[in-house]
């Protein structure tokens, strides 16, 4: 499978090229619990579908320890790819992946021993929290098979190969459907059933692309002679992938609160926003995954010492992030009951007043979060991900904020919630560029 270098060639061309597969493989993946929201939601009913939504909000925040940490190990390697070090490359990838895996077994134990306390914290209604708690006790399994799917993508993905990831996201995708149409229309397993068919598929893809990375690249084994602790490698790849892991966190958590809120408003609320964050995290996902393929083309680039390659291809980057959120954002808010009505009956008619209008305020501003994302990479790329940490807690400590005092007044309500969604995306925005602006003057950066 072709490799795809980023120091070299056209670079809008390249950047799209590696991106695309991106795109599409993160895409599948939103089809993981999309799936489980759709079928859920049409067959399961309400309350279920507010278990399954809310558990996917309390997943994302797990994983994105285990995500942020993968991605902070990629860049590491995109820039030993640039500097054609494969003996650096090497190193880094034995010190990251036993890091990671410490990381996935603690994470493990935790969730697992400390459930009832996290249900009781998200202020779970009594009428969801038996579907939640059934849900999340068979979807926790799935966290070391993320742990595998993601390194192992993060490492292909460094040295220019993003199609082998996407490959194995659409066969679990596929599986992933099939399953929850067997366990849940004909097994009739319930949320239980859902969770079943996302565990399956998600080992269907770590598995797989393990197998296939330690097959197909002989030189990514590791040797006994080669296993060996080294600390200044493990510190430079500790701190990249836990600045970067905490900037992820951070983000999650925040998103994690404002769940805890909006669950606070009851299961009409809670239905009306599981369906329409899927809509919303699916219409904006390939403008994250071109800023994490940016990332990758400034991590290679700044390994090769390109920087002014790394200038041209700024600029490249904002105009095609700024023309995709343009088209998606048009397309959400004027599709936004439609895209509401293929995971809700027509009948909740309140669930889906609800989440056309979160869609349509949310919806109007996606180019906030498509700038942010390309920031997100910059710094992770030119490894200053602390500044990644600084505009997350701009960005979600401004949504919070907002989220609790905006609900807080009668007259404003839940909306109050949706409108701080794009404020701390703005705010995050300005302290990116101008960090950047200054930094560029100083050329320290």
């Amino acid at each position: 499978m072709k490799q795809r270098d980023l120091t070299q060639g056209s670079i809008t061309k390249n950047l799209m090229l590696f991106a695309l597969p991106m795109m599409a493989g993160n895409l599948l993946q939103q089809c993981y619990n999309i799936a489980d929201t759709l079928i859920v939601g049409r067959y399961l009913g309400a309350n279920a579908l507010a278990a399954v939504g809310s558990s996917y909000t309390l997943m994302t925040f797990l994983t994105s320890i285990l995500l942020g940490m993968c991605m902070g190990s990629g860049a590491v390697f995109s820039i030993r790819f640039g500097e054609k070090d494969s003996r650096r490359l090497k190193e880094g990838m034995i010190h990251s992946f036993g890091l990671i895996a410490v990381m996935t077994v603690a994470i493990s134990i935790l969730v697992f021993a400390g459930l009832p306390l996290i249900l009781k914290l998200l202020q779970v209604p009594d009428a969801v929290v038996t579907y939640m708690r059934d849900y999340l006790k068979i979807i926790f399994v799935g966290i070391s098979a993320t742990f595998l799917y993601n390194y192992f993508a993060a490492l292909l993905r460094a040295v220019g190969n993003s199609v082998v990831p996407l490959a194995f996201l659409g066969i679990a995708a596929v599986l992933n459907i099939m399953l929850d149409l067997a366990f849940i229309l004909l097994g009739g397993w319930g949320v239980a059933g859902a969770a079943a068919a996302t565990v399956i598929a998600q080992f269907a893809a770590g598995v797989g692309i393990t197998a296939y990375t330690l097959v197909r690249f002989p030189e990514f084994r590791f040797t006994r002679e080669e296993l060996h602790y080294d600390g200044k490698v493990l510190k430079e790849i500790a701190q990249l992938s836990f600045l970067t892991c905490l900037q992820q966190s951070i983000m999650n958590f925040g998103i994690l609160m404002v769940q805890g809120r909006v669950n606070s408003f009851g299961p009409a609320v809670m239905a009306a926003f599981a369906a329409a964050v899927k809509i919303d995290s699916f219409a904006y996902m390939p403008v994250q995954d071109f800023g994490n393929a940016f990332s990758t083309f400034v991590a290679q680039n700044f390994g090769a010492g390109k920087k002014e390659r790394i200038v041209r291809g700024i600029r490249s980057a904002v105009v095609s992030a700024f023309l995709f959120c343009v088209v998606i954002s048009a397309a959400v808010c004027l599709f936004a009951e439609p895209l509401m009505k293929i995971f809700v009956q027509e009948s909740e008619r309140e669930i889906v007043a609800i989440g056309v209008e979160y869609l349509r305020i949310e919806g109007a501003f996606y180019f906030g979060i498509g700038l942010l994302f390309l920031l997100y990479g910059y710094y992770r790329a030119v490894k200053k991900p602390g500044m990644s940490v600084i505009l997350t807690i701009f960005s979600l400590g401004t949504r919070v904020l907002l989220a609790y005092s905006l609900s807080s007044v009668p007259a404003v309500g839940v909306k109050g919630i949706w409108v701080s969604v794009p404020i701390g995306w703005a705010l995050a925005d300005a302290v990116g560029v101008i960090y950047y602006w200054k930094r560029m003057k100083e050329k320290t950066i």
